[in-house]
């Protein structure tokens, strides 16, 4: 799909991963649409950054977990730049369970559904309210992007950094990736980009990464057959690559965790055998 000239929806930008993914698409000429939430700061060094660089975008606030701010963000793409060829449902909220702790606790009484809102109900929105107009766009392409939780949840090395609304969620993530992908052809190309442990994203530079114990990263890293985290740039990559490159594929499931899901059991040597010659 050439992709230059073409509208792409991207939330999250102002943290390393979207940020990363808007940065790759803006520089092979896509405009960009970029609803904002939280983290205020993390987003005047976003804007900031995209004006110096001249990128073409827009940056609203918008509460993706709101249908009528979703409708109003539609509304608002179609008038700046008349489509939306691409949607980047990267959107979510996942508890740490190393750095929130139990859902028992007074703090955490809304977190549960924090997680499914964000994780699960923000992607349906967008992507409910985007198709018709990306239909009317011509060619398009959406990534879900989910977290390997999905198949791990709280268990494991990795339990630590997995709720378990975090985790059913996204669970849930592949069911709306077939369904879209059906309900979407054969214009537009539906697929998913499974994360595992990502800097900025489960992995080093995030609050829970600094309060696990060194046996804790260790076992991490031993679950890990590439035994290291991912890099913010190398989703971007695999992102521009579902977009861009993989034209005959939808309705699928691209894994980029290292490795973490298939976990740290040994290939043992190929046994002699107990028949003789």
């Amino acid at each position: 799909m050439r992709i230059s000239g073409k509208t792409a929806l991207v939330p999250g930008a102002s943290r390393p991963i979207g940020r990363a993914i808007a940065k790759r698409l803006a520089e092979e000429g896509v405009k960009l649409i970029l609803p904002t939430f939280d983290w205020p700061e993390s987003i005047t060094e976003m804007e900031n950054e995209f004006n110096l660089a001249e990128f073409s975008f827009l940056s609203m606030p918008v509460d993706l977990r709101s249908e009528d701010a979703v409708k109003e963000l539609i509304q608002e793409s179609r008038n700046r730049f008349g489509a939306i060829n691409i949607l980047v449902n990267n959107i979510e909220r996942g508890g740490m369970p190393v750095v929130h702790g139990s859902y028992d606790l007074p703090h955490n009484q809304e977190q549960w559904d924090l997680e499914i809102s964000t994780s699960l109900k923000a992607k349906w929105l967008l992507f409910h309210h985007c198709l018709p107009l990306m239909k009317t766009s011509g060619e398009g392409s959406v990534v879900n992007v989910s977290s390997v939780s999905g198949i791990l949840g709280r268990s494991g090395a990795t339990a630590p950094f997995y709720n378990d609304a975090y985790s059913a969620a996204n669970r849930a993530i592949s069911s709306f990736t077939e369904t879209w992908a059906r309900e979407a052809a054969p214009t537009i190309r539906v697929n998913e980009l499974m994360l595992g442990l990502i800097r900025n994203r489960h992995g080093e530079d995030t609050r829970g990464w600094e309060e696990l114990t060194e046996e804790e990263k260790r076992n991490v890293s031993e679950q890990c057959l590439l035994e290291r985290t991912g890099t913010p740039e190398e989703v971007a990559t695999a992102t521009l690559f579902l977009i861009k490159d993989a034209d005959y594929m939808t309705g699928s499931v691209l894994r980029m965790d290292g490795g973490v899901a298939l976990g740290s059991q040994k290939v043992p040597p190929m046994p002699s055998g107990i028949l003789e010659e």
